[in-house]
């Protein structure tokens, strides 16, 4: 099945090559031209550009041209020159495509050619990049590009101000991380004045590294929170006492493969005892079960130095892909609370939602959306049915000369790794760089030790050190290094054979005080000598290490997505250059051991294989696929089941955001507050009319409502008088006349302020009613989504009824809007003064809203939650403690399986009674 739609996928796949092709033999033709040109005149371009863009040109005209000026900037800046093959990948990335790439085709100099061509319109051009160091890294380098076209740049990391955030995004192209940028459009939506908005639209966007923040991270959305009212919630620490007295097995279940628990009725008794209630399903108890479930996962599924470390009184989060703690991030959904009181540490309350949205959502905002990567192609029909994108494969520059061996598969981990550190013994004392992918901080500390002993010198790239990651992964392709990095260490930084000669220029210029940005002119002055003399270095290593086989990679385990996998092979054999790899694999890594391991063991337990002796199989390898397809599979369906769901929530913050800003950039709201002040009129007058006849309605009630509401001049005798009597006042008729006394108060209320004041106070209320409502029914939505996995048990499909609900709720939360905006509108008391052009006013309870404490949620390139607060700091106190903490450090012998777990967490609380039957009698006596 997946073949035939990958090759559904790939119709019209030589049309679209052969097109970029055209493009590039146009570029070529243009080249000498260029070239001839003067530094003034080549900047000059873009002027012209600029005017024949505005003349009518499309861009798909002027991309020749467009595409040969880069090119030449960037031979007389960087001393790089565009291969037809990088300009195809170019033009794949303008026509709104993703561009497969292998590792070392030089991704980052191929987006300048579509940054510079779709920045012409001026309207932003946004490249997103992993992480911080490569948005700073790849704006500093390719800046130099763009400004010798006359074009600006600028880079959003964390710590930027407003001001600086605004001014970066004003720049013709910008650079930054996805979370960046997705927080930027959140807290535009956010802003009370129009001047308080950072970003100026969505034009065009090339996310680098596309697989990675599109399909990895897409599982986690971005939320801005504050402080919810109320306080931390014991029940975290009672539950923590509850957990560690189950058994399991006998008073619950857990699924590791699912990461689920179920309670057992034994289990659900001994919790009724412990809180002393009869029934735990009870409607008034059902939070209780969510605090239950949490403890249970806590205590069996998360186990510390595996999955979190407690640091100075923190519980930090250790990504299992990766290895690395993950600083800053917590697991949501109660989880994090549960982990802190199991462990006995401080239990940090839950925030509220402010704003939220997922990365699928974000990057569907961009009118043209494209992406580059080395490995797009097994998650084809995700990027096209998603994104609506296509993947071009883009043919390598030179023919891939990398060996990929088979795996190698041993009966278990100690057996595996002995045999890993002999390999790279081997390939060590030869001089051939070795790169070492492991899953966890504790696994590539064990490698470490073992090579230590061995007398193998190597770096470690892990929690410990990743500070330093970019730079050790930069020389990871140098004569005889021994890198030993967690799977996604390090991504982004090319590896080149004796050296990455780029990184080291640039480090170079550094330390010289040089900055392209501070000092251009001496920068620019001294970088082709820096440039020269580096290279000239690293080619000369880049040859001997050629000469012993080229970078080996080596990885210790099989990871659940053939895409990580296919990653870190693809750190070898770049351009042409020899390469090797191979994985070593054992019967209790995770992947074989929960999912389809049985093949593997049988064949094993019949072959009578002796522990340090690999059996290579095909058999194993079927295994392994079946394997990684199950759990690629189990992902995909969880990403498009986020998607589902918040595609609901999405439309509801589209229509709230749009009417924000139209209010923001200075809609008049004269005929929107009319519109409100009827229907608020209409609401209440159905409301105590619905039922029988005019002689049974209770107009006293109405009036006492409407009086909340607006200063209603008009009296009930009045009203009937005019009707003739009670039973002719009918539905119509008080509609009519009571709107009319509303529009009439409206018209006195307008008279007493001004005008202008007062469409100043109706902008300010109905942006403040917006943002609390807004606020409110994300907390509501949050609930509903909580609990709504338990319609299936009704036979009902959750996300049919997520969506009937959640329409109900929007339609209540613009009702409430309604009614309490003409509510502060007719009641606040107002001041009016003048600034001397503009009426000012001020009014209790209507001042800006500061909500103090913000954090800011969101995926990482490891897949974990991380969370920074508002100056762009994460979270933990912990986490400069384990940053500081030196990469030489004696690497700790793994723990042995079990002895992971700390001492049992403590708890305050009541203790537990021993019989149902003692307990309740002893209640009757009471």
């Amino acid at each position: 099945m997946a073949n035939v739609l990958e090759k559904v996928l790939r119709v019209g796949e030589g049309r679209t090559l052969r097109r970029l092709k055209a493009y590039a033999s146009a570029i070529n033709d243009l080249e000498d031209d260029f070239a001839s040109l003067s530094d003034e005149e080549l900047q000059d371009e873009t002027k012209e550009l600029r005017e024949r863009y505005a003349n009518g040109e499309t861009l798909d005209d002027l991309l020749p041209e467009a595409f040969a000026a880069v090119r030449e900037a960037a031979k007389r800046t960087l001393g790089m020159r565009h291969f037809d093959v990088q300009l195809m990948g170019g033009a794949a990335l303008h026509l709104g495509n993703i561009a497969e790439m292998k590792t070392g085709e030089g991704k980052t100099l191929v987006a300048t050619t579509a940054a510079y061509l779709n920045a012409i319109p001026s309207r932003g051009v946004h490249v997103i990049t992993v992480n911080d160091f490569l948005a700073s890294y790849q704006s500093e380098l390719m800046g130099r590009v763009f400004r010798a076209l006359g074009m600006t740049t600028g880079c959003i990391v964390a710590n930027q101000s407003p001001a600086e955030r605004r001014e970066q995004y004003a720049a013709d192209i910008t650079y930054g991380t996805n979370n960046e940028f997705g927080f930027d459009y959140l807290r535009d939506n956010m802003a009370w004045q129009a001047v308080d908005m950072v970003q100026r639209g969505h034009f065009f966007a090339i996310v680098d590294e596309v697989d990675s923040i599109l399909i990895d991270e897409a599982r986690t959305p971005l939320i801005i929170s504050g402080p919810s009212s109320g306080e931390a919630n014991r029940w975290f620490t009672e539950f923590a006492s509850i957990a560690k007295r189950l058994t399991a097995g006998e008073d619950f279940e857990v699924d590791e493969k699912k990461r689920t628990v179920g309670v057992l009725e034994p289990g659900i008794e001994k919790v009724e005892d412990y809180l002393g209630i009869d029934n735990l399903y009870e409607s008034a108890n059902t939070p209780l079960i969510s605090f239950l479930n949490n403890a249970i996962k806590a205590d069996s599924l998360f186990k510390r130095d595996k999955d979190y470390v407690v640091m100075n009184g923190e519980v930090l989060i250790v990504d299992e892909h990766t290895g690395r703690i993950l600083m800053g991030r917590r697991y949501n959904e109660g989880i994090h609370q549960a982990i802190e009181a199991k462990e006995g540490v401080e239990v940090k309350a839950e925030n509220q939602t402010l704003a939220t949205v997922t990365l699928q959502n974000y990057f569907r905002l961009y009118q043209k959306l494209s992406g580059m990567t080395g490995t797009a192609e097994t998650e084809a029909a995700e990027f096209m049915s998603t994104y609506k994108l296509g993947v071009v494969a883009i043919p390598t520059n030179k023919p891939m000369q990398r060996i990929d061996q088979t795996d190698l598969v041993y009966k278990n981990e100690k057996a595996k790794f002995e045999q890993v550190a002999n390999d790279i013994e081997e390939r060590h004392e030869k001089g051939q760089p070795v790169l070492v992918g492991t899953t966890s901080v504790e696994k590539s500390e064990y490698l470490s030790k073992l090579l230590a002993k061995k007398g193998v010198k190597h770096e470690v790239l892990n929690a410990k050190n990743h500070a330093r990651e970019a730079a050790i992964v930069a020389q990871a392709g140098r004569f005889g290094a021994v890198t030993v990095a967690t799977n996604m260490a390090g991504r982004g930084t090319d590896i080149m054979l004796g050296g990455n000669s780029e990184f080291l220029a640039v480090q170079e210029m550094h330390t010289k005080g040089l900055s392209p940005t501070e000092t251009p002119d001496e920068y620019e002055a001294a970088w082709d000598e820096v440039f020269a003399n580096t290279k000239a270095i690293v080619e000369e290593e880049g040859d001997k290490v050629r000469a012993v086989g080229g970078l080996y990679v080596l990885g210790t385990e099989r990871h659940e997505s053939r895409r990580i996998d296919n990653q870190l092979r693809g750190r070898s054999g770049r351009q042409g250059d020899p390469g090797e790899s191979r994985f070593y694999l054992s019967l209790t890594d995770d992947l074989m051991r929960l999912f389809n391991s049985g093949a593997a063991e049988s064949l094993m337990g019949r072959s009578n294989v002796p522990d340090d002796l690999a059996i290579e199989n095909k058999l194993v390898g079927r295994a392994i696929r079946s394997a990684q397809s199950q759990v690629e599979g189990r992902n995909a369906e969880i990403r498009k089941n986020v998607l589902k769901y918040d595609d609901v929530l999405n439309r509801q913050r589209e229509a709230i955001y749009s009417d924000r800003r139209h209010i923001l950039e200075g809609d008049d709201l004269h005929e929107r507050t009319q519109n409100f002040l009827k229907n608020v009129v209409d609401d209440v007058i159905d409301t105590h009319t619905g039922e029988g006849s005019p002689d049974d309605w209770d107009l006293d009630a109405m009036w006492t409502e409407l009086g909340t509401l607006f200063p209603i001049s008009i009296t009930i005798d009045e009203i009937i008088t005019e009707a003739g009597s009670k039973g002719k006042a009918t539905r119509e008729f008080l509609g009519r006349e009571i709107l009319s006394d509303a529009q009439l108060a409206y018209s006195k209320r307008e008279e007493t302020l001004g005008e202008e004041a007062m469409r100043e106070l109706e902008r300010r209320v109905v942006l403040s009613v917006v943002d609390r409502r807004w606020r409110d029914h994300l907390y509501e939505m949050d609930y509903l989504k909580d609990g709504i996995g338990l319609r299936a048990m009704a036979q009902r499909d959750p996300l049919v009824e997520y969506q009937r609900e959640g329409y109900a709720l929007f339609q209540t939360m613009m009702g409430q809007i309604r009614e309490e905006s003409v509510g502060f509108l007719f009641n606040l008391e107002v001041q009016v003064q003048s600034d001397g052009e503009n009426a000012v006013i001020e009014a209790k309870g209507l001042d800006e809203e500061e909500v103090a404490g913000l954090e800011f949620s969101a995926p990482s390139i490891d897949g974990e939650v991380e969370v920074r607060d508002e100056r762009g700091r994460l979270e933990q106190a912990a986490t400069a403690l384990a940053q500081q903490a030196q990469a030489e450090e004696e690497a700790e012998i793994a723990p042995e399986k079990g002895s992971a777990f700390g001492s049992a967490a403590t708890a305050t609380g009541q203790a537990a009674a021993t019989n149902r039957a003692d307990r309740r009698q002893a209640a009757k006596k009471g």
